[in-house]
């Protein structure tokens, strides 16, 4: 299960996102492509294997998915695809042309203020 991999490799890119004194983090959103080759449901599980004792624990973790989108040598325009067919939904036109789908991205973190020190 490389689920479980990405998920620590989550968790260590956001813990060195955050600014000095954060100790919370709330929710991460992350961008998923249809093709990154991981499946939604296991990365949800290992997420909160992967931030037990981290700033990251008991945060949310919200993936947006995103389809295959190509783009159509034959209309000129970028198609969203149902189906996994490199086909234009519009014309039938094979294309290689892939222009969203491959994303496994960090989108935003939020987290709780650091404290103040007062003097």
């Amino acid at each position: 299960m490389h689920e479980l991999s990405i998920a620590q490799s989550l968790v260590s890119l956001v813990e060195r996102q955050l600014p000095e004194g954060v100790t919370r983090v709330t929710a991460v959103d992350m961008r998923l492509g249809a093709l990154a080759g991981v499946v939604r449901g296991a990365l949800e599980f290992c997420y909160g294997i992967a931030t037990d004792g981290t700033p990251l624990q008991g945060s949310t973790l919200r993936i947006v998915e995103l389809p295959v989108v190509i783009h159509c040598p034959e209309c000129q325009a970028d198609r969203t695809l149902e189906g996994v067919t490199f086909r234009c939904p519009v014309c039938g036109t094979l294309s290689g042309d892939l222009r969203q789908g491959r994303e496994l991205d960090l989108a935003s973190i939020e987290y709780d203020e650091p404290e103040v020190a007062s003097a």
